[in-house]
């Protein structure tokens, strides 16, 4: 399943499934998971009950497309779903780091989230 795969990217695709063996989302507590690419970074909140997207965020989006993966805009995208969820009466989550170091473009994402009043 993972031979074609480079080994950096092997080795987090192993680590993504060794956290996500403890780690699921509720109604009441629905996981935040990140996901970054060279260019961009993405967040989903998500039922892992009903299998659902509660809400997303993703430097894509018209609002954020003039930003970039970096710990700026990490920034500003985790304080704009902070405030998206805040809309949605979500006030406590279980962060998925996907298999990414909690370092850097996470770490920034995942601190301004709770500088929205995000419980983790």
């Amino acid at each position: 399943m993972f031979k074609k795969l480079s080994d950096k990217n092997r080795k987090r695709l192993h680590r993504k499934i060794h956290i996500r063996k403890s780690v699921y989302g509720t109604a009441e507590r629905p996981r935040l998971t990140v996901y970054k690419s060279g260019r961009n970074l993405y967040a989903q909140v998500i039922n892992d009950d009903e299998g659902r997207t509660l809400a997303a965020i993703s430097t894509l989006e018209k609002d954020f497309i003039t930003l970039k993966a970096n710990v700026e805009s990490a920034t500003k995208l985790g304080e704009a779903l902070g405030s998206r969820l805040k809309e949605k009466n979500i006030t406590k989550v279980v962060f998925d780091r996907n298999g990414y170091l909690y370092h850097g473009v996470v770490k920034a994402l995942a601190d301004a989230t709770r500088s929205a009043g995000i419980v983790f």
